[in-house]
């Protein structure tokens, strides 16, 4: 059964409450007269505790008059609709009532064709505003339920680059996602063979795919994050709020550890305003570079990432152990990772000492030990060319940030 509009009479004469009763076919406008009062105060009362739907008021009333009690109602009913009775001599009382936003008036003695229409009106409006909260009750449900879809969508052809600057905007504050470039952007890819285990089945790498998507979720703090896959199948990972450096290296080492897999991880931090497109394009190329790695470069990447702390690493002593010459090895790990022999030393040893400095109390001392420079003066030049600010400093900054 269709639920009517709850309707109240507020008028000081009996007789003419009476009458707008006795004159109105209230089911045939699917309305339904549920309280009467004699005065303001009353209707008030009344009103909020049927929550009615319309209110019929005269003007000149006891106690609270219908200028006050449409007031109160306008702050704690909003959506009620208002019709005021009035007569000629009050017609400048009137005015000031239609300022409150009043959605009707009928001048006395109230004319029962008069009432019938303008209810009908109110009913209709009130009919296909509940029509409409329905639409968009849906449509924002909908909405909801696929907003992980849709932020996905949107973020695949920003990446791509297709969108304007605007649309990036109206989307950004449609999806409710911050309004500006994320911090970090990564790309991570995993091998088509791991352990020389050959993914026989789509299946497999959808079951693939999912597990290192989990481990994302697990590992990213951060309140603003979205994960999706690129056009290549890669996985891209926008990252709001968080400038963590190390969160690449965690998720590597997470996948080692728990799915047994070796993933290819590439985060680009975006501590410049870059665009979007940019940062993915340099993390995606990042990630290639080193599928294309031969095993040669890859043991001796390996190499500086097990011995970084040893400060007798040398370019010369890896290429004795490998067998090659020290110019062979310098020309060919530059070719293929895209850094000098000691430019990647440099940063797998900054990079640990980032992470020694943030989650440890060890001294400059010690941790310019741990990470093979021979003296804390050497490795407090070496910090400050790479990151900008002397270690010290940037411990303060991330204690008190």
């Amino acid at each position: 059964m269709e639920q009517k509009w709850k309707v109240i009479i507020a008028d000081d004469e009996f007789i003419i409450r009476e009458g707008i009763r006795s004159s109105v076919d209230w089911d045939r406008l699917n309305l339904q007269v549920v309280a009467e009062a004699e005065d303001g105060e009353e209707a008030l009362e009344l009103a909020l505790r049927e929550q009615v739907n319309i209110l019929i008021v005269d003007l000149s009333m006891p106690i609270m008059d219908g200028l006050t009690l449409i007031s109160e109602l306008r702050e704690q009913l909003p959506n009620c609709k208002i019709i005021i009775i009035t007569g000629h001599d009050e017609f400048a009382y009137a005015k000031r009532a239609i300022k409150l936003k009043v959605d009707d008036y009928i001048l006395k003695p109230v004319n029962p064709g008069q009432l019938m229409e303008v209810l009908a009106a109110i009913a209709r409006r009130l009919d296909l505003d509940a029509t409409n909260e329905k639409i968009l009750d849906i449509a924002s449900k909908q909405i909801d339920k696929n907003v992980s879809l849709l932020r996905e969508r949107f973020c695949l052809e920003w990446i791509e680059g297709d969108i304007s600057e605007d649309e990036i905007a109206g989307q950004l504050a449609f999806l409710q996602m911050p309004e500006q470039t994320p911090e970090l952007v990564g790309v991570i890819r995993w091998p088509e063979q791991s352990k020389g285990k050959v993914f026989l089945s789509e299946k497999d790498r959808q079951l693939l795919l999912f597990a290192i998507e989990n481990v994302i979720e697990e590992l990213i703090e951060a309140e603003n994050y979205v994960h999706f896959r690129d056009q290549t199948g890669m996985i891209v990972v926008l990252v709001w709020g968080c400038k963590d450096s190390m969160i690449g290296t965690r998720i590597a080492e997470a996948c080692q550890k728990y799915l047994n897999l070796s993933v290819l991880v590439s985060f680009q931090l975006n501590d410049e305003n870059n665009d979007l497109p940019d940062l993915y394009t340099a993390a995606k190329t990042m990630v290639n570079r080193e599928a294309r790695m031969s095993d040669f470069v890859r043991r001796a990447r390996d190499i500086i990432e097990e011995r970084y702390n040893d400060p007798e690493l040398t370019l010369e002593g890896v290429a004795d152990e490998l067998g090659v010459s020290s110019v062979y090895l310098s020309r060919i790990f530059k070719q293929e990772s895209g850094q000098s022999f000691i430019g990647m030393l440099t940063h797998v040893r900054i990079k640990m000492a980032i992470r020694m400095l943030a989650g440890t109390k060890l001294t400059m001392h010690e941790i310019a030990e741990k990470t093979g420079y021979d003296t804390q003066h050497y490795f407090s030049t070496s910090f400050k060319k790479v990151v900008g600010v002397p270690p010290n400093h940037y411990r303060k900054s991330i204690i008190e940030g």
